[in-house]
């Protein structure tokens, strides 16, 4: 969809029924109109330039023509009353057709177009206007936006045709205003033809045209279908009773000469809406439904470019064309019925609401269980599927199994289909779980000693594969396995699968030890001792040489250890140690993980 060029040509189609028309291709004589709208089989050419030779106006431009006229018809009107206001331009999707509407009554000040539209029609559109596209497209480029009016105001509407052949078009009001002011609208005082503005009614119908005028002598009536006026005989009477599309003019004799009025009168054919069949699909998010393969089903062997089908949420919205649901249509889950209304392109009296059609979306099961399950190791089964299930969805597993949750023993993936079956329409979807086994997490406890620091970072080593989280003591779970800044004392440490699986618990201790020392004498780092041993029951620390011999052994009440033994200063190497303690049964135990070494250097 792009603006057009100056060049651009478009082949058009001519309507056979619109072989008769009242068109004035200046603005200077515009047709009046109010209430009824105009039906005009085309246009041919323009008479004088009105843009007096510019370039532009508003949106429009130069036609091939030179000028922006090329084939121009004009109304003019004015409003009787405040509201909304809008019109639609019914042509052929073939064709390509502009318009521009001034809000003034001369037309040698037109000023700048309050409403323009120049977009070229290569979307095969069949209306522009102002307000809502009545075909219920909501982002059509060919309609701007509604007018806000208020009574005595005087408007001029400039129809273009791009083309250099046309079929025609319709002019159709439409807005608020026709419903808090459904007669007087427009003010039809400014019609100063003796039968009035163009007459559109419905196939069927009949129009009454009136030239009663006072004085009259006589009455002669003719009526032009394509070939030129020719008297209707025996038609003499002041009123003449019409059911047929064409122009009619009366000639009317009086005393100081004869009165001239023409009028055009078009019947539009009433259209026959066709039974439309229930529809049901399969709902998902965001999806919507494409009320369009519906026309069809409406139409039946009717011509679609002479009607406008449009589906509504109620029938009085249906009766009187109001809110058409657009054809992408957001269709909520459940079931709704739809209005359906065929109008006349070229008359929006002319219609038939009487079908309507349910629309089912039934609702595609969105399962909400998770696609991986952990298989503890030993347990004897895991559950997996939907534990809040549906009543109205159907389970089948690819165990054969038709509940909607199951219970695994082995690791695989498991598929299970869920489907919601209504009203004939059945909507799936698949679902695959992954179940694998757990591993057991097989872990030993590395402390980080820092000098003297009664306080230490605790690492565990996991020499098991798979997600670990871990906890001290009856702290909370982290996946990390790194502490820090852990308090003296004995502790656990629990590593377990992500999933809660295999739980495996290690005790340790912390102390704070130097890792050297250096008796010699100058007063500094004479003894070696252990830091936060009053937080454990009965600590008890012992030292020994590299062969295993024990040296000293010292409680949490010993000064420390000089680095001798016996009395003689033991050699520069290293020592090791073992601390035990009572647990809370009162066994003694040693600590695991604290069986270290540190220095003693001279």
């Amino acid at each position: 969809m792009i603006l057009k060029s100056a060049m651009t040509l478009i082949a058009v189609a001519i309507f056979s029924q619109m072989t008769y028309t009242q068109v004035i291709p200046d603005c200077g004589n515009a047709v009046p109109i109010c209430s009824n709208t105009p039906v005009n089989g085309g246009t041919n050419g323009y008479g004088i330039d009105d843009f007096s030779g510019v370039a532009v106006s508003g949106c429009l431009e130069q036609t091939t023509s030179g000028s922006i006229e090329s084939n121009s018809a004009w109304y003019r009107f004015r409003t009787n009353a405040s509201g909304q206001l809008g019109f639609n331009i019914g042509h052929d999707s073939s064709e390509d057709w502009d318009f521009a509407l001034y809000r003034t009554g001369d037309c040698n000040n037109l000023g700048d177009p309050i409403r323009c539209n120049f977009f070229d029609n290569s979307d095969a559109k069949s209306f522009i206007g102002v307000g809502e596209d009545p075909t219920g497209d909501p982002n059509s480029v060919h309609y701007e936006d509604w007018l806000q009016v208020m009574p005595g105001e005087d408007y001029m509407l400039f129809i273009n045709n791009f083309s250099d052949s046309n079929s025609g078009f319709s002019v159709q009001f439409t807005g608020d205003i026709w419903i808090t002011n459904p007669t007087d609208a427009l003010d039809c005082s400014i019609i100063n033809n003796l039968l009035g503005s163009p007459i559109a009614a419905c196939e069927g119908d009949t129009i009454t045209l009136d030239a009663t005028t006072a004085g009259a002598l006589s009455y002669t009536w003719y009526n032009d279908t394509g070939s030129g006026y020719t008297p209707i005989s025996g038609e003499t009477n002041p009123t003449l009773i019409v059911s047929t599309s064409a122009m009619y003019r009366v000639v009317v004799a009086t005393s100081s000469g004869a009165i001239i009025s023409d009028v055009q009168a078009f019947f539009s054919a009433i259209p026959v809406a066709q039974p439309v069949l229930d529809e049901g699909f399969c709902h998902t998010l965001d999806m919507v439904f494409d009320l369009q393969t519906k026309d069809s089903e409406v139409l039946g062997t009717q011509n679609p470019s002479e009607y406008i089908v449009s589906f509504h949420a109620s029938a009085g919205d249906a009766a009187s064309g109001a809110n058409p649901l657009s054809k992408q249509y957001a269709k909520a889950p459940g079931s709704e019925t739809i209005y359906v209304r065929l109008t006349s392109s070229t008359n929006p009296d002319c219609y038939d609401d009487s079908q309507h059609f349910i629309l089912n979306a039934v609702e595609t099961p969105e399962p909400t269980f998770p696609t991986e399950a952990t298989l503890c190791d030993g347990s004897p089964g895991i559950v997996i599927g939907e534990t809040l299930p549906n009543p109205s969805y159907s389970y089948l597993w690819s165990t054969g199994e038709t509940t909607p949750n199951i219970t695994v023993s082995q690791a695989g993936d498991y598929t299970v289909t869920i489907t919601h079956s209504q009203g004939g329409v059945d909507c799936d979807v698949d679902r695959t779980v992954s179940t694998a086994i757990s591993n057991t997490p097989i872990i030993s406890v590395d402390i980080d000693f820092e000098d003297i620091k009664p306080s230490n970072a605790v690492t565990v080593q996991n020499d098991a594969e798979g997600s670990f989280e871990y906890r001290l003591d009856d702290g909370p779970y982290q996946t990390s396995p790194i502490f820090d800044e852990v308090l003296p004392g004995a502790h656990t440490v629990t590593a377990r699968d992500i999933h809660g699986c295999s739980e495996v618990t290690e005790n340790f201790v912390v102390v704070g030890f130097s890792p050297s020392f250096s008796p010699n004498g100058d007063v500094l780092n004479e003894t070696w001792q252990i830091e936060g041993l009053s937080v454990l029951d009965s600590p008890v620390v012992t030292i020994y040489d590299r062969y295993g011999k024990l040296l000293w052994e010292m409680t949490e009440f010993s000064p420390g250890w000089d680095g001798s033994f016996q009395g003689m200063p033991l050699p520069s190497t290293d020592y090791w140690f073992k601390l035990s303690y009572l647990d809370s049964d009162g066994n003694r135990i040693y600590a695991k993980h604290l069986q270290s070494h540190f220095s003693l250097r001279r």
